[in-house]
C-alpha cells in the first residue's frame, strides 16, 4: 500500500501547484484592479450626488414659502379671472 512516490512526480506536483499559485496571484490582481476601479467610480458618483444635492437645495431654497400667495396651485381649478373691461370686446387673434 505504501509505495514509494518517484522523484519525477514530485516535480510535477511542484510544477502543478506553482502553475496554480501563479494563475490565483494573477486572479487576485485582477480583482484589486477591480475593487479599486469600483471605489473610484463609487467616490466620483458620490461626487456627483452631493453637486446634484446642492442644486436641488439650492433651487428650493429660491421658491416662494408655502404661505405666499405668489405660489402656483397647479392641481387647482383653472378659474379665468373676472375683469369686467375685458368682457365687452372679443379677442381676435
Amino acid at each position: 500500500m505504501n509505495e514509494p512516490i518517484p522523484h519525477s512526480t514530485g516535480d510535477v506536483d511542484l510544477d502543478a501547484l506553482s502553475a496554480s499559485i501563479q494563475r490565483l496571484s494573477e486572479k487576485i490582481s485582477s480583482i484589486q484592479d477591480a475593487v479599486r476601479n469600483l471605489t473610484q467610480s463609487r467616490a466620483q458618483l458620490e461626487g456627483k450626488i452631493e453637486d446634484a444635492q446642492k442644486r436641488v437645495q439650492r433651487i428650493l431654497s429660491r421658491l416662494p414659502e408655502q404661505n405666499d400667495g405668489r405660489q402656483l396651485n397647479l392641481l387647482a381649478e383653472a378659474n379665468p379671472p373676472t375683469n369686467p373691461e375685458d368682457d365687452s370686446e372679443p379677442t381676435t387673434h
